[in-house]
């Protein structure tokens, strides 16, 4: 069992920075692959970004590449996403999700919301 909780959302500024931090407890950390989601009013939770338990390994969604930077630190056993640029459309409920094997994420969090004003 692991458990997750997000923190660092809030309120900014079109153009704005926020980054985000996901707090693992329980099992080890570094065995689970690890994802942000996110899900704007009225709309479907998409894909935010990940990263493997290969050191280095990091997919983003098309919307955020070259804006977001997703990283780890094992040692810490806490997932970072970096947000910079922000825009209106980046509004949402931020989650951290984990899964020993990807897509199948069985841990989540209880999100974080971030909003960012025009």
């Amino acid at each position: 069992q692991v458990q997750l909780v997000e923190s660092g959302g809030g309120l900014v500024q079109a153009g704005g920075s926020l980054r985000l931090s996901c707090a693992a407890s329980g099992r080890t950390f570094s065995n689970y692959v690890v994802a942000w989601f996110r899900q704007a009013p009225g709309k479907d939770r998409e894909f935010v970004a990940r990263i493997s338990k290969i050191v280095g390994i990091t997919v983003y969604a098309n919307s955020v590449k070259g804006r977001f930077t997703i990283s780890r630190d094992n040692g810490k056993n806490t997932v970072y996403l970096q947000m910079n640029n922000l825009n209106p459309e980046d509004t949402g409920v931020y989650y951290c999700a984990a899964a020993t094997v990807q897509p199948d994420y069985g841990y989540w969090g209880q999100g974080t919301q971030v909003t960012v004003s025009s």
